[in-house]
């Protein structure tokens, strides 16, 4: 399109922007209108994209990083001919696809979730990172950014390692507006500032004006022809361009215009410009998903192995059978034992460093491109990615993540390295899946399953060793459970995962010694877990003694107690959890300070047998 083509395109985005808006009675139109220049050249002039073919493997790929200027986004469907005008106003209304901020749920167009801010710039670097590493087939992504979430640290994230891994193939588009929800943001119109962040970073800046189309179009040309860096486009704009009454004022974020129509006529009124979106150029299928001989590894009952040298030793497997399979770390992979992944296949390993949240981001930018990323660090780590995990279950990606060194049970580091709220907060996840396997068999099980399974997959492991309790063709199915001890003179069950599923059987054994039969059930499934055998468990035995290395709240004796919570009886039900702040240890004296040792379930269990009696 010529210049004054690309400048009827843009009114005609901020006028649709107004009135998806206006018809919804809510939204972000005056952020919408600040960017809607930068996108109409993009459309029509850059974009390389099949509507009706959006997993060609060689479209571009775009995020709306600012997801609130989704009025934007969706007008720029309309003007591509995606969806209709009727479409177009069911904005943000029950059932409609067009939702206040996009999500590949509803449209195959999306790429990922957005509206938390800071996340999209990251995601974007994972898809340009799997394009340069892993497809290979030419396409570009591109990223459009608010000012106000580079404030963000995500973003800061994104930006080294784009630089680190030299993505080329990757142009930020920043909608330097000035304003954020409540006022100014920290830098205002000083493009400068912006500029030498992303600088020293390593990218390549171009500073523009952002409503000047001509511009614009020489700003992407040039990030086109920009080789061995990504490069970043800072667009100085106006929040509600081209409307007198809101342009460049405060406290207008989030609401429509007060006037739609005089702010329609005052733009130019409706248009119906359609626009033909560049064809991607052809390309060999995206990646084809070579498939042979799953050889597990394999272990003999008795022998002393970590849970977290199976999950390295299974990944590896995994990735020899399977062609489609990644691995990230965050620069734990020795202990993670991701390392092992790395040995034998670098090409599909990628280090992270110490930068969670990007590591999240990007696997599910792999998850997008039809990758089946394993992204690992230790399990406490988690927390400070979890807005990610929260987002990829939004985004429905298929992720799986590994955490380490979970529980008291790691001993002498202390408090600051153990996962202790892991299990509550992955459990909290919209469908996610929450695995926590007690010995290397199991655990090789279950890091193959988890391939095939949907949304966020979460696999707790332990840092020491313990004995191999299960046969290598032994099977865990998902949601299942192993009930390890069991006879029909049972007076209670003890349900445990992972470490203390060993504790567990000590204290059985213990108790059988006194004459008190003890069931006792390996939950190695936590989410789904396997109600049925808890049911019958508590209609055999009348009371349940949970224990786990973890906090009290949201873990596994929440989860037990979630199979009784559809109006069935309550049974007698205690748990043992840590809960008080532990110091350093040795592993074993960790575990009996919390009170989730053997002789501690032991102790436990006699109480709870003395009770029933007296009752």
């Amino acid at each position: 399109m010529n210049t004054g083509e690309l400048q009827e395109l843009a009114q005609q985005l901020r006028v649709d922007s107004v009135r998806a808006a206006d018809a919804a009675g809510s939204g972000h139109p005056t952020s919408s209108m600040s960017a809607a220049d930068l996108m109409a050249v993009l459309l029509a002039n850059h974009f390389r994209y099949a509507f009706d073919r959006p997993t060609h493997p060689a479209a571009d790929r775009f995020v709306l990083s600012k997801g609130h200027a989704s009025p934007l986004l969706y007008s720029m469907y309309k003007a591509a001919g995606a969806v209709d005008d009727d479409t177009l106003l069911t904005f943000r209304k029950l059932g409609s696809m067009l939702e206040g901020h996009p999500t590949p749920r509803r449209l195959p167009w999306v790429e990922t979730a957005t509206g938390s801010l800071g996340q999209g710039l990251p995601v974007g670097v994972g898809i340009a990172l799997a394009g340069k590493r892993l497809d290979r087939t030419g396409y570009r992504v591109w990223v459009l950014c608010g000012d106000s979430e580079l404030a963000e640290g995500s973003v800061w994230e994104a930006a080294e390692h784009a630089a680190y891994e030299h993505l080329d193939n990757l142009t930020a588009i920043v909608d330097v507006n000035r304003l954020g929800q409540r006022g100014p943001t920290r830098h205002g119109h000083d493009l400068d500032a912006y500029a030498r962040r992303f600088a020293a970073f390593g990218w390549h800046t171009i500073e523009i004006d952002g409503h000047d189309v001509d511009a614009v179009d020489r700003a992407y040309g040039e990030a086109l022809s920009t080789t061995g860096q990504p490069t970043v486009i800072l667009a100085r704009t106006l929040k509600g361009k081209g409307v007198a009454s809101v342009q460049d004022r405060e406290g207008l974020h989030g609401k429509p215009l007060p006037d739609a129509d005089e702010a329609i006529a005052e733009l130019g009124g409706r248009r119906d410009l359609r626009v033909r979106v560049q064809e991607p150029p052809a390309a060999r299928m995206l990646h084809a998903v070579r498939t042979g001989h799953l050889d597990l590894p394999r272990w003999d009952a008795g022998d002393e192995v970590a849970t977290r040298d199976a999950y390295g030793q299974a990944l590896t497997a995994l990735g020899t059978a399977r062609g489609d399979i990644v691995a990230l770390d965050g620069e734990v992979g020795d202990s993670t034992r991701a390392e092992f992944f790395a040995k034998e296949h670098p090409d599909r390993f990628f280090e992270c460093y110490i930068a969670e949240q990007q590591m999240v981001a990007n696997a599910v930018g792999f998850s997008a491109r039809g990758w089946v990323p394993y992204a690992s660090t230790f399990a406490a780590f988690f927390t400070r990615a979890y807005d990610f995990v929260r987002m990829a279950s939004v985004s429905g990606a298929g992720i799986n993540l590994v955490g380490s060194h979970a529980g008291v049970a790691i001993g002498q580091d202390g408090p600051s390295q153990m996962g202790l709220e892991d299990l509550a907060m992955m459990r909290a996840v919209h469908g996610s899946t929450v695995l926590y396997p007690c010995d290397a068999n199991q655990t090789a099980h279950l890091v193959a399953t988890m391939a095939g399974c949907d949304g966020i997959r979460y696999l707790r492991t332990s840092r020491g060793k313990g004995p191999v309790l299960y046969g290598p063709d032994e099977e865990f199915p998902v949601g299942g459970s192993k009930v390890l001890r069991s006879s029909a003179q049972d007076r209670m069950t003890i349900v445990a995962a992972g470490v203390t599923v060993h504790e567990a059987l000590a204290a059985a054994d213990a108790l059988a010694g006194e004459g008190i039969a003890v069931r006792v059930v390996d939950l190695y499934s936590v989410k789904p877990a396997d109600l049925p055998t808890l049911r019958k468990a508590a209609e055999d035995t009348g009371c349940l003694l949970t224990v786990e290395d973890h906090r009290e709240e949201g873990g596994i004796g929440d989860a037990v107690l979630a199979a009784f919570l559809d109006g069935r009886p309550v049974p007698r039900l205690v748990r043992l959890a840590v809960r008080s702040m532990p110091g350093s240890a040795s592993p074993e004296e960790q575990l009996h300070a919390a009170g989730i040792d053997a002789e501690s379930i032991a102790a436990s269990g006699r109480l709870l047998v003395e009770e029933a009696v007296v009752r």
